[in-house]
């Protein structure tokens, strides 16, 4: 089968490999469209993951397709079946799984390859996190489950309400999603962020006010004043995984507000945070990582019933072969969100 195979840093090639073997409950996916996505763009930049890939190895993690071939034991699923599939499991059985905290689990089970024609889907991720597309649901739209179900968590893990003023540094297509959902809890948005063209979707998507920040604007102070009577934002969620970006969303959150740190920073990287104010004005301020089955059943409804439309954060299509120009695009700062890959051409 064809294959985009990542060797190391901005070295991925499309090349010939072996269709994966089944091990029973496992599924062999017929993957159809697969979506970049900015952790993507990091590991190609880097050239491994050291939780989820060590080279060489295929890559891609967000995909929806068609059951081609199910292992023993496989039950509920049959070939032919459209599906959309995430990209990890929890196990069910240590502490932090017993304790509602999946995305915590001590052995959470990474899967990558969706940049193939075919894909070997682990038998706990057909357990838990593999879904039967509905009528209406195209494998472009499935595809941005997967990421769209983190932003859900990450939305609800902030408490958004009806009336509250929320601030968004970062209009990538997670932070454009973040826009999306807040709006749907009836919040208020406010949108940060350098890209012109990513401001102006924000606004589309319903973000009332959007920040154009440069070089020596102080970020904090520019957000401190859209919150309701000046007093700052009520919920501010980083969505650009830098420590200043994070260190400006603690100063200019309002009194009893809550901070979200949602994208993750490089590693070995500190963030300073002034601890007066941490005490007296009672700041909150937490993260979201990954997803749950939970939320990735949440995320699938919300396409499923038109609430959200994939098609505003998919802004190109490409072919499986073409994979690695779209990924050095990405990586140089070039223009769009998310590209559709066609592994085996069009829908």
């Amino acid at each position: 089968m064809k294959a985009a195979v990542l060797y190391g840093r901005e070295d991925v090639r499309v090349e010939r490999v072996e269709v994966p073997r089944l091990q029973p409950g496992d599924v062999l996916l017929r993957t159809r469209v697969a979506l970049t996505c900015g952790t993507d763009v990091k590991v190609f930049r880097r050239g491994y993951h050291a939780r989820m890939i060590t080279p060489p190895a295929v890559f891609g993690h967000e995909v929806a397709g068609v059951v081609e071939e199910t292992g023993p034991g496989v039950e509920g699923v049959a070939p032919g079946t459209p599906v959309v599939v995430a990209n990890s499991a929890p196990c069910g059985e240590c502490h932090y799984c017993l304790s509602g905290s999946p995305s915590l689990c001590d052995d959470l089970l990474f899967w990558n390859g969706a940049y193939a024609e075919f894909a070997r889907i682990p038998a706990r991720v057909v357990r838990q996190n593999l879904l039967p597309l509905g009528g209406g649901v195209g494998f472009r739209q499935a595809a941005m489950v997967e990421p769209l179900a983190c932003v859900v968590r990450g939305i609800e893990e902030s408490g958004i309400k009806e009336g509250q003023t929320v601030a968004v540094i970062g209009a990538g297509p997670v932070g454009l999603m973040l826009v999306a959902l807040a709006r749907l809890r009836g919040a208020r948005v406010v949108v940060v962020g350098r890209n012109r063209g990513r401001l102006r979707r924000a606004r589309e998507l319903g973000a009332e006010e959007t920040l154009s920040i440069g070089p020596g604007d102080d970020l904090a102070e520019r957000l401190r004043g859209r919150g309701e009577h000046g007093h700052g934002p009520d919920v501010v969620i980083e969505a650009v995984g830098l420590p200043e970006t994070a260190e400006a969303a603690v100063r200019a959150v309002r009194k009893g507000g809550l901070v979200n740190l949602f994208a993750g920073c490089p590693a070995d990287a500190h963030i300073g945070i002034d601890a007066q104010p941490l005490h007296y004005q009672e700041l909150t301020i937490k993260s979201t990582f990954h997803h749950t089955p939970e939320s990735f059943r949440k995320a699938f409804r919300l396409i499923a019933e038109g609430a959200v439309n994939p098609d505003a954060f998919i802004t190109g299509e490409a072919p499986l072969d073409r994979l690695p120009d779209v990924l050095h695009r990405f990586a140089r700062g070039g223009e769009g969100l998310k590209t559709a890959i066609l592994t085996w051409g069009r829908e």
